[in-house]
């Protein structure tokens, strides 16, 4: 059974765009996920430690067949071949994909929360969503409303639209 599901794409080492590309890339070649929007990419300041480089951010909506443990799955084996390095939390990375929303079904597991229980306060996840999904019911509200009561201060759209991403023959979202 089909799920659309939302992820968040992040990172601030190396070249995290092209990163997040080539992630997005390795999803929607599957024959069980398919990238189906994609937001702009958003240049964010740090959150939790704040002592590290600016991010790059970006939300993503993937048609998928998967499970929600196995899309999680799927998405931490695409960030260990795109070569993260888990150090410390919160700390720099070269590519981050969480897993935030997953057909709005309600889950809690020691591998996996979802909705994910930190989406209302990141603005870095709230911005880049409602590009695509401002109507999306998370905890109870929709995305447009976390984000009206959201300080937004020093986020940076780095795209025109959700193209960045896009290889030959992808949706630009």
């Amino acid at each position: 059974m089909s799920a659309r599901a939302a992820l968040g794409l992040g990172g601030n080492l190396g070249d995290p765009r092209a990163s997040m590309a080539a992630a997005l890339r390795r999803l929607d070649a599957r024959t069980d996920t398919a990238v189906v929007r994609v937001s702009r990419l958003y240049s964010t300041p740090p959150w939790g430690l704040t002592d590290q480089p600016r991010f790059l951010n970006a939300c993503a909506l993937v048609e998928t067949d998967l499970a929600p443990l196995d899309l999680l799955d799927l998405c931490l084996s695409t960030e260990t071949a795109l070569k993260r390095e888990r150090r410390e939390r919160w700390g720099p990375r070269t590519i981050d994909i969480d897993l935030l929303d997953h057909g709005g079904s309600a889950m809690e597991s020691e591998r996996l929360v979802l909705p994910h229980p930190r989406i209302h306060e990141r603005a870095f996840v709230l911005v880049p969503l409602a590009d695509i999904a401002p109507d999306l019911c998370l905890r109870g509200r929709t995305v447009s409303a976390w984000l009206a009561e959201t300080d937004t201060a020093g986020i940076l759209a780095e795209s025109a639209d959700g193209s960045w991403w896009c290889g030959a023959g992808a949706p630009a979202g």
